[in-house]
Order: structure tokens, then C-alpha cells, then sequence
């Protein structure tokens, strides 16, 4: 009897996990960043960490507030220029001459793994900053859903704690015995 009780307890965990895992999502739910150095000098490229870091600090207050990836777009874009002022600022107190450009359009993607989360390839929506030139390697993260912003942190956890229903359950049943 023990063993049957088990094995429905199992059964109905491993549905209850099923049910929980949430429905794939596409490229048309998430908003992208991509930070453009303009060359792959050092300079160029410490700079752009630096513009990075910038740039998040700035957004993290509006991004916190928006829960669609519509929201998302409608606050990078009414920030723009202020986005380019940032840059510019990095920029300028790095002792660089040149500027910044910031957009929001759709753009190709590679294959991209954020702490255990895989975009696929496609085309995403994106917040795209380019420094001159925009001819360096790049940095990129995603803006909405924020795994680059709330809270700012640059390791893409930025301070959320992922859980898992199932542990939790099980966790639950062990305590409950």
C-alpha cells in the first residue's frame, strides 16, 4: 500500500511539474539589447562595458515598472536620446571622441544562452547601441523579460531566484512526514 501511495505521490508531482512548465516562448516575447563597440581594441572594449554598465543603471528604474514587452518598447524609445546622452557621457569621460547611436528595431540573433536560458536564432526586437563605428564585438543581453536589469547585476541574474514548483513540493512532502 505504502509503494501505491508512493507511486500516485510521484505521478502526481511529475503532472503537476508538467502543468507548471510554462508555454515556450517565442522571439516576439522578448525585447534584446545589443551594445555595439566600435572596435575590437581594448580600449574600445572596456569602454563598452563601462557604457554597459551605464546604460542599465539608467534603464533599470523604467524597465522595473513595464510588464509587457510593449511597455519595454515604448520606455526604451521615449528614452533614446537620454539613452545617447549616457553613452556619450561614458564615452566622453573615457577620454573617447567618438559618439553613440541608439535605436529599437528587429534584428537577427544567434543562438544565445543567458545562465541556463536559450534564445534561439531569429530575428528579435532590440534596443541596438553603437559605439562609432559599431564595427567591435558586441555584448548583448535581453531588456524584457529584464534578465539583464532588475537589479542591475551584470552575471544575468540580476538578484531574481528561480524556484522550482516540483522541489518544492517534494521539500513540502519531506517536512510533512
Amino acid at each position: 500500500m505504502k509503494k501505491i501511495v508512493i507511486a500516485a505521490i510521484v505521478l502526481a508531482v511529475f503532472i503537476l511539474a508538467v502543468a507548471a512548465i510554462p508555454a515556450r516562448q517565442n522571439q516576439a516575447d522578448f525585447l534584446r539589447i545589443h551594445i555595439r563597440a566600435d572596435s575590437n581594441s581594448q580600449p574600445d572594449q572596456s569602454v563598452k562595458y563601462k557604457v554597459k554598465s551605464a546604460v542599465v543603471d539608467y534603464l533599470t528604474p523604467f524597465i522595473a515598472q513595464v510588464r509587457t514587452k510593449q511597455q519595454a518598447i515604448q520606455a526604451v524609445t521615449a528614452h533614446l536620446g537620454n539613452i545617447e546622452q549616457v553613452c556619450n557621457s561614458v564615452l566622453a569621460n573615457n577620454g573617447f571622441a567618438y559618439t553613440s547611436r541608439a535605436r529599437v528595431c528587429a534584428e537577427q540573433f544567434p543562438d544565445r544562452s543567458y545562465n541556463g536560458y536559450t534564445l534561439s536564432a531569429g530575428v528579435y526586437d532590440a534596443l541596438i547601441i553603437e559605439l562609432g563605428s559599431g564595427s567591435g564585438d558586441n555584448w548583448w543581453c535581453v531588456v524584457y523579460p529584464p534578465l539583464c536589469f532588475v537589479g542591475g547585476e551584470a552575471n544575468g541574474t540580476n538578484g531574481i531566484v528561480y524556484r522550482s514548483k516540483l522541489i518544492e513540493i517534494i521539500q513540502n512532502w519531506r517536512s510533512s512526514r
